[in-house]
């Protein structure tokens, strides 16, 4: 795989360019591209530069509001929704997340319900927000259909990605992002991308068969939930957070809505923050870091969220695929 590299700066400035030249305003383009940067950064590849053609495909088609503004009400004191008014989710975020984080230390817990907007970024950028506040957080959000839910050989539930962040004041939160399927899409579609293998258990074919093969699975196959019916049940509780219980879509739903222009569909987001001087008192971050003390002390065990925070200290260049590069250079 040829490579070409560049910098941060030249990572934002890419990404900006193409996002304002496709129909973006400048506050738009700057919290997506700062969003792109870091995802790069944090080597969270398949969230980063690899997402911007598809941004790119939903705004060109008119699905994608590249210049609105998202509305945000406060329904009671615990109880933020937005209205998303097809915005970029990021767009969105960064309205919505001061609001409750307001709202969670005021009153100890707090929900923020998200309608109409278009979420294909990594999840951890709002629950790392919210935990660098002091807060734990937790979020979640639907798609459409590409996985099957255990027994079945059809999709019915997105990717359905949560992620969790607990606060360590004067350290880099704990912080974890997964799909509920055994691999996200990206990451699936990246390994297609570039010839690597996924392990067994990651999908079907469109025939039903598991695979190996990556394009097997990207294209008509489906996507296994992680650990059988376990994971099955948590992407289950996904579909209701982030459709029901918001007010939105569950991922078929958002499906039959979509016009398939390769770009992220509308769709729904949870987020929950919980205030842990509230909950817990003063004493809640010395028996968390003991905890974690403990953890780290069983072995070569890795807390969540250190891989990307350790790559977040190095702010060289980053090695881009060429082809990646090239493409998104002739959309702008």
């Amino acid at each position: 795989m040829s490579t070409v590299s560049l910098t941060l700066d030249e990572i934002f400035n890419l990404a900006k360019k193409t996002l304002v030249a496709n129909g973006c305003n400048d506050e738009t383009a700057s919290i997506l591209s700062e969003l792109i940067k870091n995802a790069e950064r944090d080597g969270s590849l398949s969230h980063g530069l690899f997402r911007l053609p598809a941004y790119v495909s939903g705004l060109k088609s008119g699905k994608i509001n590249g210049k609105g503004t998202p509305e945000v009400k406060r329904i009671s004191p615990s109880v933020i929704k937005i209205e998303g008014n097809n915005c970029l989710a990021p767009v969105v975020l960064n309205k919505g997340l001061p609001e409750l984080a307001k709202a969670a230390k005021e009153n100890g817990v707090a929900v923020l319900a998200i309608n109409n907007s278009h979420h294909m970024a990594a999840m951890w950028p709002e629950t790392e927000k919210l935990a660098e506040d002091g807060l734990v957080a937790f979020a979640c959000t639907s798609y459409k259909p590409a996985v099957a839910p255990a027994g079945a050989i059809k999709p019915l539930f997105g990717t359905n990605p949560i992620s969790f962040a607990w606060p360590r004041p004067g350290k880099t939160p704990v912080v974890y992002d997964m799909a509920t399927a055994s691999m996200a899409m990206g990451e699936v579609q990246v390994a297609k991308r570039e010839g690597h293998k996924v392990p067994l258990g990651t999908g079907l074919t469109k025939d039903g068969k598991e695979t190996t093969d990556p394009g097997e699975i990207a294209d008509g196959g489906v996507l296994l939930p992680f650990g059988g019916y376990k994971g099955s049940a948590i992407a289950m509780m996904v579909e209701l957070m982030a459709g029901a219980l918001v007010g939105d879509n569950f991922s078929y739903e958002t499906a039959e809505k979509d016009n398939n222009d390769g770009g992220p569909p509308s769709g729904g987001e949870f987020i929950l923050a919980i205030c842990p001087d509230k909950t817990a008192g003063t004493s809640w971050q010395k028996h968390s870091d003991e905890f974690f003390d403990k953890m780290k002390s069983m072995g070569d065990v890795r807390l969540p969220g250190e891989r990307r925070h350790k790559n977040r200290q190095d702010t060289g260049p980053r090695n881009i695929n060429e082809e990646l590069v090239n493409k998104i250079k002739s959309l702008s």
